[in-house]
């Protein structure tokens, strides 16, 4: 395989770019194991005690990822983040406006690998959203488990991740003050399997969680559709059937998160690596959804509900694939 390196001269803005997403990837594939290893030799050193009195804390504050999180908007508007928007570059796309009097549910396709799109728009204000939507406050969902890691809970959850239980989305969408935007990459852990330059393929038919939480909170749907998410990594070949897939969705089911087997670009060459290529993402929110509460939905208002939002999803996706590069003859797959 012939490597191709980057030039020596780059300028100091894509170093620090490339940087900047360098960080992201660690926090997202190590941070927590670091965090982790770093809190048991914490209780390992003379300094125990201080580890005692953080146990303490974890059991006084379990329930606060369920219960809107602990955002802070000094870690939200880090520098960082906008060298993180401008190294693909990441752009926000309102088609719409939404009344801060209501809550939402932001249905985000497609996952991606690392769901670039979704942290880079609705966990940081890099992309301005508080400009484009003001009185909204956006949660992204992230899987319980790793709300349970001593310190990395505390870091994720300053970005305004929040857990992913039903309780959890219940709280944010019943706050009768409105304002609310619960964030659901709704294919999961288990599309990113697909998540390669292509076709789309989105997990959605058998997915209608969502839908009954909106419905038995009142909640808008908004469908976003994120164009070039896919496009960020190359992964090995793992078609329906085939051993590694059939590995991978084993694994998936017995530890609750994916592993694609995916690489890019590296650091000083980009020929291999773990990191994203540069590649424009741009995330599209589409109109509101109207929704009529039901407290407890019959399986027919669900039904109706998955289909009008599945029509939804897809014209946004029909209506500004040509925008951002996407054959005409190139339609969602819908699994």
């Amino acid at each position: 395989m012939r490597i191709e390196f980057a030039p020596l001269r780059v300028p100091l803005g894509r170093r620090l770019q490339t940087l900047a997403v360098l960080q992201w990837v660690f926090s997202f594939l190590a941070l927590a194991q670091c965090c982790l290893a770093l809190f048991v030799l914490l209780l390992l050193s003379d300094f125990w005690y201080l580890g005692l009195l953080y146990l303490a804390w974890l059991y006084l504050d379990r329930d606060t990822p369920a219960w809107g999180g602990r955002r802070s908007e000094w870690t939200r508007n880090w520098t960082v983040w906008r060298y993180f928007r401008d190294y693909f570059p990441i752009t926000l796309v309102k088609t719409a406006e939404l009344d801060p009097a209501r809550n939402y549910v932001f249905g985000f396709h497609p996952h991606g690998v690392l769901v670039a799109g979704a942290f880079g728009n609705f966990c940081t204000e890099a992309t301005g959203f508080s400009r484009l939507f003001p009185g909204l406050r956006p949660h992204l969902l992230m899987l319980p488990f790793w709300f349970k890691v001593p310190l990395f809970r505390d870091y994720i959850m300053s970005a305004g991740l929040v857990s992913s239980e039903k309780s959890s989305a219940v709280h944010l969408l019943g706050k009768p003050s409105g304002g609310q935007v619960a964030v659901i990459a709704v294919g999961g852990p288990p599309e990113s399997l697909d998540a390669r330059p292509g076709p789309v393929t989105l997990q959605i038919l058998g997915r209608k969680g969502f839908i009954k939480i909106a419905l038995s909170q009142g909640a808008q749907l908004v469908p976003v559709f994120s164009f070039g998410e896919n496009e960020l990594f190359h992964q090995v070949e793992n078609p329906p059937g085939s051993l590694i897939r059939l590995v991978q969705e084993k694994l998936q089911k017995v530890m609750g998160v994916a592993l694609p087997l995916f690489h890019a670009r590296g650091v000083f060459q980009y020929s291999f690596g773990l990191l994203p290529f540069r590649r424009p993402v741009h995330t599209v929110v589409g109109e509101p959804i109207p929704v009529t509460k039901s407290v407890n939905p019959t399986t027919e208002e669900i039904e109706a509900l998955h289909e009008t939002y599945l029509y939804h999803l897809t014209r946004l996706f029909e209506t500004h694939k040509a925008r951002y590069g996407i054959a005409e003859n190139q339609h969602l797959n819908l699994v």
